[in-house]
C-alpha cells in the first residue's frame, strides 16, 4: 500500500472543509495559532514514516497528555485505579462539573478532565512535586526523544484562565477524591496539557499501544499486553469526549483528541498515526484531523471493524 500517495490524497480531498472550525481561544495562548495548519504522520513498527503538511512543527499536545498519565498510573495501581475513575463513556462535554456532582465525585473515565486529574494526583501521591518530570521523562522514552518539553507561555495561560478545572478540583476534593494538596495536583496536570510535540513525536510515542504494550522499535516491555487492551478499549469508547461514539462510527480506530488540534490513533499490529489541524468542532476535537482520519480508514480499509 502507497502510504504516501493516499496522504497526499487526503490533503487534497480535505482543502474545502478548512473553512470549519475553529481555535480554542478560551486559552488565550492556543488562541495565537495558525488556524490553517495540516500535518500528518504515519509511524510503522519497522521504522518507516510517512508524512505530509507542517509535520516537524511542535504543537500543544493538551489532552493527549492524559494516554501517558493513564498508562503510568494504571502501571503502578493496576484496577486499583477504578476505585477512584471509572472507565465508561461519558457523553457529556469534557470538562462537566454536572455528571460529576451526581457520581460523587468519582469521574467517569480517566480522558476528561476531571478524570485526568484524579489520574495525577494518583501519580502525585507516587512522585510528589516531581511528578510532572515523571510523565514528561515517559514520554521521552517512549517517543525516543530528550527534546520534548513543555511551554511555560501555554502552562501560564492555563493557569491563569483555567477557572472550570479550578472548580473540578475542588469539587472532587469535596468528595475526598483528591489526596494531596491541589496546587500540587494542578500545576502538574496544566504542564503535561502544555507539552510541546511534533506528529512524528506522538506517532512513534503511541507505537507501544499498537503492538500490545511493547515498543517495536526496540522491543522494550512498555506495559502488559492486558493493560494495553484496556487503555486502548478507553481510547475507543472515551478518546473522543462527546464525540467519541460519533469518531468510532466514522473513524473505527482507538484513538485521543486534544484542544491543542492534535489527535493521535493505532491500527493494532500495524502503526500509529497522528494528525494536527487546529480549528475544532463543536466537541472541541480536530475538524480537519477527524475527516482526514475518516478518509485515511476509508481509503485503506484499516479500522478496527
Amino acid at each position: 500500500m502507497n502510504y504516501q500517495t493516499i496522504l497526499e490524497e487526503i490533503q487534497k480531498e480535505i482543502q474545502p472543509y478548512f473553512k470549519n472550525g475553529k481555535v480554542a481561544d478560551y486559552i488565550p495562548a492556543l488562541a495565537k495559532v495558525d488556524p490553517n495548519q495540516f500535518a500528518m504522520s504515519i509511524q510503522l513498527f519497522d521504522g518507516s514514516q510517512y508524512n505530509i503538511g507542517t509535520v516537524d512543527n511542535k504543537f500543544s499536545i493538551q489532552s493527549i497528555s492524559k494516554v501517558f498519565a493513564f498508562t503510568l498510573a494504571l502501571n503502578h495501581y493496576g484496577k486499583g485505579l477504578y476505585k477512584r475513575v471509572g472507565h465508561e463513556p461519558s457523553g457529556d462535554p469534557f470538562n462537566s462539573l454536572v455528571q460529576l456532582e451526581y457520581e460523587n465525585g468519582i469521574p467517569r473515565n480517566p480522558f476528561i478532565n476531571a478524570g485526568a486529574i484524579v489520574t495525577i494526583d494518583s501519580l502525585v501521591s507516587l512522585h510528589r512535586k516531581n511528578s510532572f518530570e515523571y510523565i514528561l521523562n515517559f514520554i521521552k522514552k517512549v517517543s525516543n526523544d530528550d527534546s520534548i518539553t513543555y511551554d511555560e507561555e501555554i502552562f501560564k495561560s492555563e493557569l491563569n484562565h483555567g477557572f472550570r478545572n479550578f472548580a473540578l478540583i475542588n469539587m472532587i476534593k469535596s468528595y475526598n477524591n483528591i489526596y494531596n494538596p491541589i496546587d500540587d495536583v494542578i500545576d502538574a496536570y496544566f504542564k503535561q496539557c502544555s507539552i510541546m510535540m511534533t506528529p512524528c513525536q506522538l506517532a512513534k510515542a503511541m507505537l507501544f499501544l499498537a503492538n500490545h504494550g511493547v515498543n517495536p522499535l526496540n522491543n522494550e516491555r512498555i506495559i502488559t499486553n492486558e493493560k494495553a487492551k484496556r487503555i486502548n478499549s478507553v481510547m475507543l469508547t472515551c478518546g473522543h469526549y462527546d464525540a467519541s461514539g460519533d469518531f468510532a462510527y466514522k473513524v473505527g480506530l482507538p484513538g485521543k483528541s486534544g484542544v491543542g488540534g492534535g489527535i493521535v490513533a493505532i491500527v493494532p499490529q500495524k502503526m500509529a498515526i497522528c494528525v494536527y489541524s487546529p480549528k475544532l468542532n463543536a466537541q472541541s476535537n480536530s475538524y480537519i484531523g477527524t475527516k482526514a482520519l475518516e478518509l485515511f480508514t476509508t481509503k485503506t480499509g484499516l479500522s478496527i471493524f
